[in-house]
């Protein structure tokens, strides 16, 4: 905001191929993607005329069930104004039985070890803005930005140069009902959003790429700090910072490098990307807010098992190497003129595709109007097409929403559905969306969440910050409301085996930023998902689904009644029945769980 075991295989029909061929003629007409034409959001859905309420909003949904939600702790909001800057939730962390929820105000702990029925464990009270958490073993990670912090983390007596804070605060949470700050790294501009690296070469170290989108402050402040143009020496603009934090030893971590992610190799300028927008206005006829210029990423999405990363980098969407976390090294970058500010990124499981963010109005604005084109403040989908990428399509959210809600998109988060991409997104008051991105040139809505406004005269800043998919079900960090838990339920575009399947996938850490690989074990469930798929694509019908069903239920309870080998001869025998492309991953799982059992 501003102020199983083999890899996954990824399904793209004859959608894909057109898509990739209406890409390749813009490019040849001269014509930047999505300018040719206009698409408004409609005015269609359950979603339109939701009554308005702090507490008891109207909502609608498709697929998205609200399984449980927890109010704002004490202390944490302002009864007269929900919408209070000081402190509206930010985004989440997730690791063993807790969620870790920042905020402007510090961070808060739920236990989250029975499904569906969160408990609030702890308050860590931390002012400082923006709050962003990540969580490694022992350690907690905190984005710190505005000039009110302090190193104590108190507001009175008032922030000095002496006792200021802005960086990165790190706290033991050993003891997670009384988590300790223990350690501090300072930084020029603050830290708006960071990431957690990890690398596998170096157990005993982690980096913390540190995105600071702040004002700088003076050298007499923090030493080394500059905030002359690019042609001074060292500014502290154009440039990310990488601390290395010994995991042993926290309170010596330290910034170990400031790459220059924005470089222009031939010229060694600093400022090399863009650095201003590409047209007076905003292609709505507005001023534009932000403003799409390159000094700084908003954030950057690592995915270590590749050696990749994506920066969201307000005017341009960066393609990195992270072969050597301390040094990363821009290997692409693309513009586009329809965006207002590059805000977040995200990896499909393979790490082919990637989706960016723009958060055109700053998270703060009403950016889903009637009038607004669907082009404007969504997502762009790229694919990675030998190392560089390759603009596929966009996507909004498809329905308008009223003027009194802050709605722009916000970072997705992968839903573990194998033989499919699929994301789930906070819209803020625009809710929450479910998107199959498997086809990249033809993203679609497959799910919903969405309350009415807070205020039904006025726009008071809320919704949802985050909505994070971990083991099982999706948490959300609503901005003034509190603590949302939801559980996907089943549609015509999303089955039940399909659910069940995605539910299987249990890992033992969530920081979205920090993808690691999606890897489902071999099972029944996995199985009848991609079976479910099969039929959905009309593969598999009539008399040769009902052959598959009666098999693989066979399996089912020869190994139930613990007959192994019987169980894998069935699954065998019906994958030998089964030629053809069209039944690759259906076979593949078949054969894995056969060799499973």
């Amino acid at each position: 905001m501003r102020k199983g075991s083999a890899t996954p295989v990824r399904e793209r029909r004859a959608g894909r191929r057109l898509g990739l061929a209406a890409a390749c003629l813009l490019a040849v007409l001269g014509i930047a993607p999505g300018v040719a034409s206009a698409q408004l959001p409609t005015t269609d859905d359950p979603r339109v005329g939701l009554s308005a309420g702090l507490d008891n909003a109207g909502t609608a949904a498709l697929g998205v069930d609200l399984a449980a939600h927890l109010n704002k702790p004490p202390g944490w909001f302002n009864p007269s104004n929900p919408g209070d800057f000081a402190f509206p939730n930010s985004d989440m962390a997730f690791q063993g039985d807790y969620a870790f929820v920042g905020s402007f105000n510090g961070f808060n702990v739920y236990d989250i070890s029975t499904p569906g029925a969160p408990v609030h464990k702890t308050s860590v009270v931390c002012p400082g803005g923006q709050g962003d958490v990540s969580v490694y073993e022992n350690l907690l990670f905190m984005s710190v930005e505005e000039t009110r912090a302090k190193k104590d983390c108190t507001l009175t007596p008032a922030a000095t140069p002496e006792t200021r804070f802005r960086g990165v605060r790190i706290f033991d949470i050993s003891n997670i009902s009384a988590p300790v700050q223990v350690g501090q790294v300072q930084t020029c501009r603050g830290s708006h959003t960071h990431t957690l690296v990890t690398d596998a070469d170096d157990p005993a170290n982690v980096y913390i790429y540190v995105q600071g989108t702040g004002g700088v402050r003076s050298a007499t402040e923090l030493a080394g700090c500059n905030g002359g143009n690019a042609t001074t020496e060292n500014p502290s603009q154009w440039r990310i910072e990488v601390i290395k934090v010994p995991v042993a030893a926290p309170q010596t971590a330290a910034v170990v490098s400031e790459p220059r992610l924005f470089r222009d190799e031939a010229t060694g300028r600093v400022d090399g990307l863009q650095n201003a927008p590409q047209t007076p206005q905003h292609p709505s006829g507005m001023n534009w807010g932000p403003t799409p210029d390159t000094n700084s990423c908003h954030d950057i999405t690592v995915y270590p098992e590749l050696d990749i990363a994506a920066g969201a980098c307000e005017g341009n969407g960066l393609l990195i190497d992270i072969s050597d976390p301390a040094n990363p090294v821009r290997t692409d970058a693309v513009a586009d003129p329809l965006y207002a500010y590059w805000h977040g990124a995200t990896f499909s499981n393979d790490g082919k595709t990637v989706v960016f963010t723009d958060e055109w109005g700053g998270g703060t604005a009403a950016r889903c109007r009637a009038t607004d084109d669907l082009k404007w403040g969504g997502n762009s989908i790229y694919d990675i097409v030998d190392g560089k990428l390759q603009f596929r399509s966009y996507y909004k959210l498809p329905v308008v929403q009223t003027n009194q809600e802050n709605c722009v998109s916000h970072i997705p988060s992968l839903v573990p559905v194998p033989g499919r991409d699929i994301f789930i997104q906070a819209w803020y008051q625009g809710g929450v969306s479910v998107v199959d991105f498997s086809d990249s040139s033809n993203p679609v809505e497959i799910g919903y969440f969405d309350r009415g406004p807070i205020s039904p005269t006025a726009l008071v800043l809320g919704g949802l910050w985050s909505t994070y998919w971990y083991n099982g079900l999706t948490y959300g960090s609503e901005i003034a409301r509190g603590f949302d838990v939801y559980d996907l339920e089943p549609t015509d575009e999303i089955s039940a085996n399909e659910i069940a399947a995605a539910k299987e996938v249990q890992v033992g850490r969530l920081n979205v930023q920090h993808q690691d690989p999606i890897v489902w074990e071999p099972s029944f469930n996995v199985v009848r998902a991609h079976i479910d798929q099969a039929v959905r694509a009309g593969d598999l019908t009539g008399k040769q689904l009902d052959q598959v069903a009666k098999f693989v239920d066979r399996a089912e309870r020869y190994d139930a009644g613990h007959q192994q080998a019987a169980a894998s001869a069935q699954l065998m025998a019906i994958s030998n029945q089964l030629p053809g492309e069209q039944f690759d991953t259906l076979r593949g799982a078949l054969l894995a769980l056969s060799d499973a059992v």
